[in-house]
């Protein structure tokens, strides 16, 4: 009997048990590794906060500096300091990725509330991206971490719910998602390469001086 997407979303059919196992495992490893950035990020905040003279361990130069960044009305785009909603962000994340790597299966709405919460993270830290390189003019090295772990978990995401929604992969696979899905890899290395490019870009005057 062939599955529909209408039976996955009533929760009528479950995917196969442990099939997300890699999933789960690069959730879980990109959520500590943001969660980790977002706390160092969080505590520079906080010292920033209370001694205006503090230098952050991450500001190396005028180009790379957290604490440019950290000064900017965009380190709290929603009212409150960017680190708290990755360290609660990232924290989701990586409990969602352990217990998928536990085994623990999931209705389909819940993987709906997981895509919303990655799309939402991955469109923000395109937003930080531009104001950054452009309206900043400064780079935070542990923000890129971030950048660099969000893109991931919302690719990766993205893959995982429209396979749920899809079912049974069909011999032959069609449809342009498909096709991505099939060339993950590939899509991710492209996307990584883009923003490398605009960052060379954007301060290749910078980047020329330390060759």
């Amino acid at each position: 009997m062939k599955t529909t997407p209408e039976d996955l979303l009533a929760g009528k059919v479950q995917p196969r048990p442990g099939s997300g196992r890699g999933f789960g495992a690069l959730l879980l490893g990109a959520g500590l590794l943001g969660l980790a950035a977002a706390v160092v990020l969080l505590v520079e905040k906080i010292a920033l906060i209370e001694n205006p003279d503090h230098i952050p361990t991450c500001s190396i130069n005028p180009t790379l500096s957290c604490g440019s960044v950290m000064a900017t009305p965009q380190a709290e785009a929603f009212g409150v300091p960017n680190p708290i909603l990755g360290v609660a962000g990232f924290t989701a994340i990586a409990m969602v990725g352990a217990a998928v790597l536990a085994g623990a299966e999931f209705r389909p709405w819940f993987w709906l509330g997981v895509q919303a919460g990655a799309t939402f993270g991955v469109l923000f830290v395109h937003w930080l991206i531009y104001q950054s390189l452009y309206v900043i003019g400064a780079l935070c090295p542990y923000c890129m971490i971030v950048w660099a772990v969000t893109i991931p978990i919302f690719l990766h995401t993205t893959f995982y719910v429209l396979q749920r929604l899809r079912g049974p992969r069909p011999t032959g696979l069609r449809g342009s998602a498909g096709v991505v899905t099939e060339y993950r890899a590939a899509v991710l290395t492209a996307w990584y390469l883009a923003v490398f490019a605009l960052i060379a870009h954007r301060f290749w005057d910078y980047w020329i001086t330390l060759i």
